[in-house]
């Protein structure tokens, strides 16, 4: 391989002669059938840049040439990616790299990476989440029930004295526990990773669900599933819980640094609290919602404000269910046709044909909607 990479190279070399742009030619020890991006201080650091995907032109092996017209900055800075800041270029032990710099405006410019991260992986203890206990029993009074509640406080709250955003989330058990039954999200892995990157500075508060009455208390309203107790619970988010956590916590308690998220049910009963609850709630992580039990969930409770500037991340895996994705895909549609919406919500809608409905790809698709909902500007 090596041979036919030095070819490759000599040729790409040799027309620079009469190609007077950059060429940047890529080796790397680690390679797959995943696209190569450079992100840079040219392109805003976006990834998946269709403008600045490099040519596979061998194993291991990628070239990019610039345009003729391309305003060149006075150094250009970047770094290499796999399409999103999830998969970008590290070093050989699995440190993150320094952005790159260069100052040629012609000729050729060779690179290497050794790894690539995958979906943030690996991460460094030091980074990781302090993980507390708010209550073993935290007093649900519109249910009249107690529930077991945790807080993912960022690495360094302690030597702070920064205020954050805010995510709620549902199942915790599923969110952090090596010894859940069905795995779990990693969440705490994968904040610790992007505190090495400097985002994803972020409190968590993971809700414990309700064991045997899940369902009935994820369920709002009355559905194919009965008669449930999701407006209740909702309740004892905006009411009981919110109140606590920014009394106790240093936070950013205003609705656009606060979002609400979950999966499956815990993801239906998320997008209701986004609706009924817009003054509260700006960002909605929902992945693989249970919208099979209201597919034609009613957007009503919308109509009582003014459109709220406002952030969905929707997933949805195409080996879920028969409906998983056309379901996800109307609720996406019915939201922005309303009147003046498309304007306010941005809606991000991610699909992996492969995913199934489990912990594995929530937890891929976890870090990718921090980002987005939280730290970026991107509309789609």
């Amino acid at each position: 391989m090596q041979r036919d990479q030095e070819n490759t190279i000599e040729e790409i070399e040799n027309k620079k002669i009469v190609e007077p742009q950059l060429n940047i030619i890529l080796t790397t020890d680690e390679d797959d059938e995943r696209p190569v991006y450079i992100s840079g201080n040219f392109n805003n650091w976006i990834t998946q840049d269709k403008n600045f995907e490099m040519e596979r032109v061998g194993q291991g092996l990628y070239h990019y040439k610039f345009a003729h017209d391309f305003n060149y900055p006075d150094e250009l800075l970047y770094k290499f990616t796999r399409g999103d800041w999830s998969e970008v270029e590290i070093d050989k032990f699995g440190n993150r790299t320094e952005n790159r710099n260069c100052k040629q405006k012609n000729g050729v410019r060779k690179e290497h990476v050794a790894k690539w991260r995958h979906n943030w992986l690996p991460f460094k203890s030091k980074f990781l989440p302090k993980v507390q206990l708010i209550s073993e029993e935290f007093e649900i009074p519109q249910l009249n029930k107690t529930r077991r509640v945790w807080a993912l406080l960022p690495h360094d709250y302690d030597t702070s004295v920064e205020n954050y955003p805010v995510l709620y989330l549902q199942d915790a058990q599923n969110l952090f526990n090596e010894n859940a039954q069905y795995g779990n999200w990693e969440i705490d892995k994968k904040l610790a990773v992007m505190a090495e990157y400097n985002i994803g500075k972020i409190i968590v508060i993971a809700v414990e669900h309700a064991e045997k009455e899940r369902i009935k208390e994820y369920n709002v309203g009355n559905t194919v599933l009965g008669t449930g107790e999701g407006k209740k619970y909702i309740r004892f988010l905006t009411d009981t819980l919110k109140p606590f956590v920014d009394e106790n916590f240093r936070t950013k308690p205003e609705r656009e640094f606060t979002g609400i998220g979950g999966s499956s049910m815990g993801g239906l009963v998320s997008i209701f609290s986004g609706i009924m609850y817009p003054e509260v709630f700006g960002k909605l992580m929902i992945f693989s919602p249970s919208l099979w039990v209201v597919p034609k969930i009613k957007l009503s409770f919308l109509d009582m404000d003014e459109p709220q500037n406002t952030r969905i991340y929707l997933y949805a895996g195409g080996d879920e269910s028969a409906t998983m994705i056309d379901h996800v895909k109307s609720f996406k549609n019915r939201l922005l046709k309303r009147e003046g919406f498309a304007e306010k919500m941005k809606a991000r809608l991610s699909i992996n044909m492969e995913g199934k409905h489990n912990e594995r790809y929530w937890s891929d698709e976890f870090p990718k909607a921090i980002e987005w909902l939280f730290f970026s500007d991107k509309n789609e």
